[in-house]
């Protein structure tokens, strides 16, 4: 997004904020998460209404480990304006992190978020270093105060970004993950996160537990692959909001790592022409005629 942009650039990112907020209001949307400017295009077409950023999607593909350490700050935020010029509906941010250990350093980089014209973004309580405890629970909440403060002083404010506020205690093994996400995910609401999260989570009971623990604020689930579940099982748990993470990159990667592998193995050429996707239609789709 340009640092200077045009009325009607501004009056399009207002509106997809103020839509993004209203898809939180009731019911359960799914967010899916495109990897490229392609993969959004072809979600839209999809008819999906709003959109999600995945860091792991990304980094694979530039050949880096999911970490925020490993991928600059600088690089995500291309990456994210590329997302959202891609495509007409809102995009929530998957921002690590934040790119900073401290609350000044998180809101300065929120901002540089919020000026790509995304309507949401979401902060971890961990350290970008893989297998790094969680943030303390005092920390992490100035953190998330920190975030919601430079997001309320942004020029345009009036239209917010959604802040959604994670914590990972299911992803790294904390010795109770359920209730370090009903000690922390209400002090993130209490510090002012619209949306609160702890992917990891698939038990319906502890799913319960942390809808009720956060109602009226609303609860993202991350669904990876097959949980047992569908959308309508979730929805009735509560939640307001699917995503999927690197769930479609995977998928993506594990076709062409089954056909690479084949041809490489035993030349084999088969994988080519089981259910791929025609040159044509896609061609179509981004405007080829």
């Amino acid at each position: 997004m340009s640092s200077d942009p045009g009325p009607d650039a501004i009056a399009a990112i207002a509106a997809r904020r103020d839509e993004f907020r209203r898809l939180h209001e009731s019911g359960c949307f799914v967010l899916p998460n495109p990897w490229d400017p392609g993969t959004a295009r072809y979600l839209q077409h999809l008819g999906f209404s709003a959109l999600a950023t995945t860091s792991a999607g990304f980094a694979f593909g530039r050949a880096l480990p999911d970490t925020g350490s490993a991928v600059p700050v600088d690089l995500v935020l291309d990456h994210v304006a590329d997302i959202v010029e891609a495509t007409d509906l809102p995009v929530n941010v998957d921002f690590q992190s934040g790119y900073a250990p401290d609350p000044e350093g998180v809101a300065a980089n929120v901002l540089r978020c919020a000026a790509t014209g995304a309507a949401g973004l979401s902060i971890e309580d961990q350290p970008d270093e893989r297998g790094a405890p969680l943030y303390p629970l005092d920390q992490a909440v100035e953190r998330v105060r920190a975030a919601r403060e430079a997001l309320d002083g942004a020029p345009g404010s009036d239209d917010q970004v959604l802040l959604t506020a994670r914590t990972e205690g299911y992803l790294v093994g904390v010795d109770d993950p359920l209730g370090t996400a009903l000690e922390r995910l209400p002090a993130f609401a209490e510090a002012g996160a619209d949306v609160l999260y702890a992917p990891g989570v698939f038990a319906p009971d502890e799913i319960r537990a942390i809808v009720e623990a956060v109602a009226p604020k609303p609860v993202n689930m991350l669904v990876p692959g097959d949980v047992g579940m569908s959308v309508d099982d979730v929805a009735a748990l509560g939640v307001r909001r699917i995503s999927l993470g690197s769930g479609l990159n995977r998928v993506a990667w594990d076709a062409f790592v089954r056909a690479a592998t084949a041809l490489a193995e035993d030349g084999s050429f088969g994988a080519f022409t089981r259910g791929g996707v025609s040159h044509g239609d896609l061609d179509r789709l981004f405007g080829g005629g």
